[in-house]
């Protein structure tokens, strides 16, 4: 009998999490390259990349309203690439301030969702079987990091014009592994739709609705960080090669921590909560020494703290959120997560980064930063501290 990690449908979905997010590593890191040099400043590109995280305030619940009553990722993940494929042949011909603004704004549609639903997308073909998410997101950690660190010369050698043939081709490959998964089963009776009343019930949760928003005052400096990363290693003396090593320095140990998770990370609210307070230390640490950085190379090596930090944070926040969201509202409650960790904070941190970077410096961008996930760290310790004494435990029905 052929085993679960052999089959077809798993071999699939590990080379499309590894393509769709080396795909995404091609526009998140290096689209701002593109822009500063078409003559956009700072603040203009930190506009720019808000539009994306703002737009996804709306795509990330529309996709998720029909990825659960449709009962079928796999397809919506389809629509959403193949809108994304089309678009993106657009964005890189033109050359008008207003109608880039407006076509990037049809693109963020249908590209700011992906990682939300692809992360559905895992937990369903994973559901009822031996596999566990992290052994299938190391795959996109790996797509990241490896695709950054060989797009940084591709790039450098054909130029910044033409990064929108790399990202097509990446895209393309994603599609063709996404078209021979085969089709999901779907619940019987289907899954409910994202009601107000639903909403209200998320929203009722204390600890949910305190999850939700110190997630936001740590995520702003990460989003932060990765609309101008780039900026700042060329800032600092760097090519687009290194820019390329910043980000593969940042995403290739998360494999590790993923694994490390699956393993060790225990499903217990004042555990994981716990590990938020420590990782937003770290989150902390981090952007002091992103302010203190006077070399691209001490920016590769900073980037190393990426893995436990962000990584550790995405994954215990997306376990978090599927113990407090029931198992027929999974793919909107994953869109909610997705919604403030990189929408709202996402959009904050565009105007900020961009209003900080141009009038006062990368390092004051950095030392805000930290104040930001200070603030996040000590919100964890106190939220630790009240879960631990009331014995609280998340249950499917809280």
């Amino acid at each position: 009998m052929r085993s679960h990690s052999s089959s077809p449908a798993f071999f699939s979905l590990r080379w499309y999490t590894f393509f769709i997010y080396g795909t995404m590593v091609i526009f998140t890191s290096f689209f701002q390259l593109y822009l500063q040099d078409i003559g956009m400043s700072q603040s203009q590109i930190g506009a720019l990349m808000a539009i994306g995280p703002f737009i996804s305030l709306f795509a990330n619940p529309f996709w998720g309203y029909y990825s659960d009553r449709l009962q079928n990722t796999r397809l919506i993940l389809l629509i959403m690439m193949t809108g994304t494929l089309l678009l993106v042949q657009m964005v890189f011909h033109v050359h008008n301030y207003t109608l880039i603004y407006i076509v990037m704004a049809c693109f963020f549609f249908f590209q700011t969702p992906m990682f939300a639903q692809t992360s559905t997308l895992i937990l369903n073909y994973i559901d009822g079987t031996p596999h566990k998410f992290g052994g299938f997101r190391l795959y996109g950690s790996l797509g990241w990091a490896l695709t950054a660190v060989a797009a940084g010369p591709v790039i450098d050698h054909l130029g910044v014009s033409k990064i929108g043939i790399v990202f097509t081709v990446l895209l393309l490959v994603a599609i063709g592994l996404m078209l021979i998964m085969p089709p999901q089963t779907r619940s019987p009776g289907g899954a409910a739709s994202l009601s107000w009343s639903a909403l209200r019930q998320f929203s009722g949760n204390g600890y949910f609705v305190g999850f939700i928003v110190l997630g936001v005052l740590v995520s702003i400096p990460n989003m932060m960080n990765s609309t101008f990363l780039s900026l700042y290693v060329i800032e600092l003396g760097g090519s687009k090669g290194m820019v390329g090593w910043a980000v593969f320095a940042s995403s290739i140990f998360e494999a590790v921590l993923f694994l490390l998770f699956d393993r060790f990370l225990k499903r217990r609210i004042s555990f994981m909560l716990g590990w938020l307070a420590i990782v937003s230390i770290l989150f902390t640490l981090r952007w002091l020494l992103m302010a203190e950085a006077v070399s691209p190379m001490q920016v590769v090596f900073i980037q190393l703290l990426h893995a436990v930090t962000f990584g550790g944070y995405f994954y215990v926040g997306t376990q978090l959120t599927m113990m407090f969201v029931p198992n027929r509202f999974r793919s909107s409650g994953q869109a909610i997560y997705t919604m403030t960790w990189s929408g709202l904070a996402g959009v904050i941190a565009g105007f900020l980064g961009g209003w900080l970077f141009q009038n006062f410096g990368s390092e004051q961008m950095y030392l805000v930063g930290m104040l930001l996930s200070f603030s996040g760290a000590v919100g964890f310790i106190i939220m630790w501290i009240n879960v631990r004494r009331t014995g609280y435990e998340l249950t499917d029905e809280n």
